[in-house]
């Protein structure tokens, strides 16, 4: 049975033909403000690294696209839907008989959003490439890791997930907004390479930067750049992550001269003894002595005596301990699923906020009711689907 909707995006319909990390966490961001996300899944067992959370409040259908009748049911999907979501490489689409001319064929309004690193254009776009690849091309990696070391990627945060779903799902929005003002839908390119660009925006224009000592200029975009020696990217003494006795962190960002006197308090340091603040000359030495007095207390004791403060410092929790502190458990917005805790939808909207519509779905274990639901075909019309081999239904977890 179709999970009850809720949120503001319940009278939309998507369809996501299932691919790796950015599509399925925009298609989870979409089912999680209310979207009926249909999931169109390869028949047989999914493909290795499939993150099962990003598929959750979604339904799944498995269709055979290469065999004759499963393009066409993908098209008939789409004349019902008001979204689609893909994340093949440029081409694959069409050749599968799925492509944009094929579905503002059947759906002139429909928002057909496509997810790829390079683009659909370019030198590059047939060419594969993972995260670390598109936060390179973008200059987003120049900039993440400490002095003297090489580029540190983090994780696949930004270019997957910043830089690719988050865009992919605002370019859908704002097209969908358009669709339904005039009727007319649109493709939405969505290249991992450009949205993690965007987000370095601030610093082309040179921010974040060390600050200016004795007349010195500060870094900027079009000058030299030493990664790990600005403020935001480990340089700093006051921004920064800190060993503790007990062989663990805390986090520090005590950036504004009123912080930073707080932060000093709290490790009863005398400013009078220090150099300035913003002296980046001084940055390695302060640095050391932070390290030295951080490593005197556990992580916890820390926590204490900053409790209360605007000292900017915070315990770096593990995984498993993010849904046990107060603050996280005061504001609830992790929830229970059979493997612990996962992150509930977010921004919380007042009047309409979204929900968890269900647990993510096996591959197909929705096949016979999305095909009653969204196409009305009945029992021998899916049977039929069956015995050719378009369509399957699994009942068991891959």
């Amino acid at each position: 049975m179709e999970p009850r909707r809720a949120g503001p995006l319940r009278d939309v319909k998507v369809v996501e033909l299932a691919s790796l990390a950015p599509g399925p966490f925009a298609g989870c961001l979409l089912a999680d403000m209310g979207a009926d996300v249909i999931r169109v899944d390869r028949i047989g067992p999914r493909p290795p690294f499939a993150s099962d959370l990003l598929d959750r409040g979604k339904r799944s259908i498995a269709v055979d696209l290469k065999r004759p009748g499963g393009s066409g049911l993908v098209l008939d999907l789409v004349a019902a839907a008001d979204v689609l979501i893909e994340g093949f490489r440029p081409g694959v689409a069409e050749r599968l008989g799925v492509g944009p001319a094929d579905c503002l064929a059947r759906n002139p309004a429909l928002v057909y959003g496509r997810m790829t690193g390079f683009g659909q254009s370019g030198p590059l776009a047939d060419r594969a490439g993972h995260d670390i690849d598109y936060i390179a091309l973008s200059g987003a990696l120049s900039r993440i890791g400490r002095r003297g070391h090489p580029p540190t990627p983090p994780l696949n945060l930004v270019g997957d997930f910043g830089g690719g779903s988050m865009f992919l799902v605002f370019g859908v929005l704002c097209a969908l907004h358009e669709a339904r003002r005039t009727g007319q839908g649109q493709v939405v390119d969505a290249a991992m390479v450009e949205g993690s660009g965007y987000l370095m925006l601030p610093f082309f224009g040179g921010a974040g930067a060390a600050a200016p000592t004795d007349g010195a200029a500060a870094q900027s975009a079009t000058t030299p750049f030493e990664r790990g020696t600005t403020i935001l990217d480990s340089g700093a003494p006051f921004y920064d992550a800190y060993r503790t006795a007990d062989d663990r962190w805390v986090a520090v960002g005590a950036i504004e001269p009123q912080f930073y006197a707080a932060l000093l308090a709290g490790l009863e340091l005398d400013p009078a003894g220090l150099a300035a603040q913003m002296d980046t000359t001084s940055w390695p030495a302060m640095k050391e002595r932070f390290a030295e007095v951080f490593a005197s207390r556990t992580r916890d004791e820390w926590e204490q005596v900053f409790a209360g403060t605007d000292a900017c410092v915070a315990p770096v929790l593990d995984l498993d301990e993010v849904g046990d502190h107060p603050h996280n458990q005061a504001r609830g917005w992790l929830e229970p699923h059979p493997g612990g805790l996962q992150p509930g939808p977010v921004p919380r909207l007042s009047a309409t906020p979204g929900r968890v519509a269900g647990p993510p779905p096996a591959a197909g274990e929705h096949t016979d009711r999305i095909l009653a639901d969204w196409l009305g075909l009945d029992e021998a019309a899916t049977g039929a689907m069956h015995r050719d081999g378009v369509v399957a239904r699994t009942t068991s977890r891959w």
